[in-house]
């Protein structure tokens, strides 16, 4: 088993085995949505135009809630030097932690955005494109994020230095995903929307290994 499989099964077995941890991210957006719409009360129907942009938003900061964890657990008992030291190439095994970070994160929010799409009263019309755009953003989401996470590991205070890190990175997958899905809700071609989506995806999984690699060896020298 290469690098890429050999940490692929030992952090889906780690986080499986964190329990609540790793739901905290899929609890907050399933809250969120709950919340949204109580919050609303009679006004639901009026949310339907935004909704995609709202759900958007909450898959956004669930990604974002994640991102201090992806490599902490690692760097506190050492086993990210030893990653970083023996696996042969190092991108693949950063691909594989970001691979196994986002099926906990972004795929379930993929998952559970029909659902959340019906309590908001998203145009049923319109689900297949919010899958879509959710489907090709949050792994770019996921992979800037881990950028951030890499170059704070060592600080001991990722959080909010995280956010302010990559948040002026994440407003332009957040206007195409969003953007494409309310194009979708008013029945215009959301076509560019999703193509640049889809070029940032490409771009997020051929670079981020490598500087994510490269942001984790930093932090371990200093």
């Amino acid at each position: 088993m290469g690098a890429f499989g050999h940490q692929l099964v030992r952090d889906f077995v780690i986080t499986v085995r964190s329990g609540p941890d790793a739901a905290n991210p899929i609890a907050f957006f399933v809250l969120a949505v709950l919340v949204f719409s109580f919050g609303i009360g009679p006004s639901a129907d009026a949310i339907g135009d935004v909704g995609s942009g709202v759900i958007w938003a909450l898959a956004l900061f669930s990604s974002l809630l994640s991102m201090e964890a992806i490599f902490r657990r690692d760097y506190d008992d050492g086993s990210l030097e030893q990653m970083l030291l023996h696996a042969k190439p190092v991108f693949l095994a950063v691909l594989a932690k970001l691979v196994v970070h986002w099926s906990f994160t972004g795929l379930l929010v993929v998952l559970l955005s029909p659902l959340a799409a019906f309590v908001l009263n998203v145009p049923t019309e319109s689900m297949g494109t919010l899958m879509l755009t959710l489907l090709l953003g949050t792994p770019v989401l996921t992979a800037i994020g881990a950028i951030g996470a890499a170059l704070t590991v060592g600080t001991g205070r990722g959080g909010l230095l995280i956010a302010v890190l990559v948040m002026p990175f994440y407003v332009p997958v957040l206007i195409f995903g969003a953007g494409a899905s309310i194009t979708a809700v008013d029945g215009r071609d959301a076509t560019a929307h999703l193509l640049w989506l889809a070029a940032m995806l490409a771009g997020s999984v051929t670079l981020t290994p490598f500087v994510v690699a490269r942001a984790l060896q930093i932090s371990q020298e200093y």
